[in-house]
């Protein structure tokens, strides 16, 4: 039987099941990622207590994540926590969180295009704002970087729509659209599109210099070219092995250090893993997708490779497609140089080894420097389960 739990460590809405205690949760797919979507008043208000619950949920730490609802990949170990907002300019606030999969941490820095995809259509449905048909525009205050992004659905009967005609790469079939525009409101470190002041620069590394465009819009990303660590830009996710890995977190390191989130390159993977990204970036060439299709170089405006949490991204972040758009509209990045220093007048096209994502972006040159006046990608979401999460009792009878 469950009954409600009498603890003030736990909200009301909790219960308790046994030796268990019961969350309740909505398990969706946002665009190529997956996860948990918590009521912030289901969970607890102590920080260390969320946490430890979080944990729990997901079956961290442990790398088959085994007794959870993680899946054992970057990607689908992702959390987000909405709350009706109190500010002006915003309906609901997300607070996104990268549940780490070996280690006893959930990462609340940076932000995740894909999980925010789920917002709005979150919201929609669990009556945080008003439906309103054939399209409800949903304002999203991200609580990881103090900043607003715009979600236009398609709703119908009160609820958000799924089925549709966008495509995703990396996502099988198609869904309902979602716009997600960053608008104004792209970087997140607060210190402009170029947080270091430069277009172009070079990063001491153990295995020396290397040139990079740091550029901060969705998430900080440290854009490099594909010969730093041998290779084409044309691999897929298994193609990376352990030496390349390796050096590329290397060089992510080094841009942390640059960004002053790290000491030094080595504990950047330990106290900022997801922040900065670090991306591969190339001219366009053929290659074969994930999904065995073959992509030929006039389908795209150039190549881009990953890593999410130290590990190949089987896909393209939506947030570094945002960044990505706004080092190509900006003169001297390694992405100009790669457009020719010509930015398309359609949406930029990304291909990744999930296939071709497209990109609206929009950068203007102004007295403080470039600022992105429009950043939109098209991601689809889908509901695929609610009801109530179990986790160990003990999880919330220990003391912080």
């Amino acid at each position: 039987m469950t009954s409600p739990i009498a603890t003030d460590r736990l909200p009301q809405s909790a219960v308790r099941r046994g030796d268990q205690v019961g969350i309740r949760c909505v398990f969706m797919r946002g665009g190529t990622s997956r996860g948990a979507y918590f009521h912030a008043a289901d969970l607890p208000t102590d920080p260390v207590l969320r946490e430890r619950v979080i944990l729990a949920v997901y079956g961290s730490p442990d790398v088959r994540q085994i007794d959870g609802l993680g899946g054992a990949d970057p990607l689908t170990s992702k959390v987000a926590i909405v709350a009706p907002s109190v500010r002006p300019d915003a309906d609901v606030e997300f607070t996104f969180g990268q549940v780490r999969i070996s280690k006893a941490v959930v990462d609340f820095t940076g932000n995740c295009g894909n999980m925010s995809s789920g917002i709005a259509p979150f919201a929609i449905d669990e009556g945080l704002v008003e439906a309103v048909e054939p399209e409800t525009t949903v304002r999203i205050y991200l609580t990881n970087t103090d900043s607003v992004i715009t979600a236009r659905v398609r709703v119908h009967g009160g609820l958000a729509l799924v089925e549709g005609d966008a495509e995703v790469p990396g996502v099988p079939g198609t869904g309902s659209s979602i716009m997600m525009d960053f608008g104004e409101g792209a970087s997140v470190l607060g210190r402009g599109l170029l947080p270091t002041g430069a277009p172009r620069e070079s990063l001491a590394t153990p295995s020396g210099e290397v040139e990079v465009s740091i550029v901060d819009a969705g998430n900080p990303a440290v854009f490099v070219r594909p010969d730093v660590a041998g290779l084409t830009g044309t691999e897929l996710p298994d193609d990376l092995g352990e030496p390349v890995l390796r050096r590329l977190e290397e060089i992510r390191g080094a841009g942390a250090v640059r960004l002053g989130l790290a000491t030094s390159a080595e504990a950047a993977a330990t106290v900022t893993p997801a922040i900065p990204k670090l991306y591969v970036v190339a001219p366009p060439a053929p290659y074969t997708d994930l999904h065995g299709r073959r992509i030929v170089a006039n389908e795209i405006d150039l190549l881009g490779r990953g890593l999410s949490m130290q590990q190949p991204h089987r896909a393209y972040a939506g947030t570094v497609a945002v960044c990505t758009a706004a080092a190509a509209g900006i003169a001297g990045t390694i992405v100009d140089e790669i457009l020719g220093g010509q930015v398309p007048d359609r949406p930029l096209r990304i291909g990744h080894p999930g296939g071709v994502m497209l990109v609206e972006g929009r950068v203007e040159s102004r007295e403080g420097g470039p600022v992105m006046t429009r950043a939109a990608i098209e991601r689809t979401a889908r509901r695929i389960m609610d009801g109530t999460v179990y986790v160990p009792a003990s999880t919330v009878d220990t003391e912080s």
